[in-house]
């Protein structure tokens, strides 16, 4: 009995080794940093996230809506500020660097270039946490119809996946995925920063539509490097390529539906909808 006990466990055992070698791998320049040696953290977050998730509407139901509009406007515009101040600093970094847009190793250089880079990428993953704000937002305003498959699958895999780019590859290509994703945020939170004053702004807001192109235009192109990435012999983890292509597809499917619906199809576009895409809007204007 004692033998059958121990070959059933060799598998838990085995995936726990493999986890444990996969640590001797991580990057040198963020060990120690806030929630990166561990993935229990992160773990943690989106569980917390997702029982919040489940539990936020019933507890909700009964009660009426609070007014928040006072707080959104200052969340959405220092939201705004947090990626405009990531995204200059990886692009500063990388320049300084001369990095490739099209491949560029992870070299582990502690070059002073070098580490504004990481400790951008380290901000871009925390901001994800921030982002969680969003849905608690939508529950707290009772818009439960708001929190979408693709709103929550998109919160808690970005926190989750962007942990290990931080762990791993917190420079080098890691960059570019990082860097115009915060310039797209930028734009998105000062939208929906600029729609929360009020219906008045209704008319300088005719943009909207051009930032779902963007984040289009951003998940083909980012799965296009993968692929060209593991075609050319990139010297960057080869399973980082795969990870990116298989993620991209899943949001250029998922959006490639939601842009269907919305702008071909004639389908009137709710302000949600937006949201549901990039996960960084509030509805203001109901």
């Amino acid at each position: 009995m004692a033998t059958a006990n121990i070959s059933e466990s060799i598998p838990f055992y085995d995936v726990f080794g493999y986890y444990e070698w996969t640590l001797t791998l991580a990057d040198p320049r963020t060990k120690g940093w806030p929630m990166v040696d561990s993935a229990m953290p992160t773990f943690v977050c989106v569980c917390i996230y997702l029982f919040i998730v489940w539990i936020g509407p019933k507890i909700m139901r009964d009660r009426k809506p609070f007014d928040l509009t006072t707080f959104l406007v200052p969340y959405n515009l220092a939201m705004a500020l947090l990626n405009l101040y990531i995204c200059l600093q990886l692009f500063v970094g990388s320049t300084m660097r001369r990095y490739s847009y099209i491949c560029e190793p992870c070299r582990q250089s502690f070059d002073s270039a070098e580490l504004r880079i990481v400790n951008a990428v380290w901000w871009y993953y925390f901001s994800k946490v921030l982002e969680f704000s969003d849905t608690f937002f939508f529950i707290l305003r009772k818009k439960d119809n708001q929190l979408t498959f693709l709103h929550v699958y998109h919160h808690s895999t970005m926190f989750s996946f962007w942990w290990i780019g931080v762990k791993w590859v917190p420079s080098g290509s890691t960059f570019l995925p990082a860097m115009v994703n915060s310039f797209i945020h930028v734009l998105m939170y000062t939208y929906y920063g600029l729609a929360a004053l009020g219906p008045h702004m209704n008319k300088y807001l005719w943009w909207k539509k051009y930032l779902t192109i963007l984040q289009l235009i951003q998940f083909t192109v980012a799965m296009i490097l993968g692929i060209n990435g593991i075609i050319t012999g990139c010297e960057f983890p080869l399973w980082m390529h795969y990870t990116l292509i298989g993620y991209m597809i899943s949001f250029i499917v998922l959006f490639g539906n939601f842009y269907a619906q919305a702008y071909l199809q004639g389908r009137p576009i709710q302000q949600f909808e937006i949201n549901c895409i990039d996960m960084g809007a509030i509805k203001k204007d109901d």
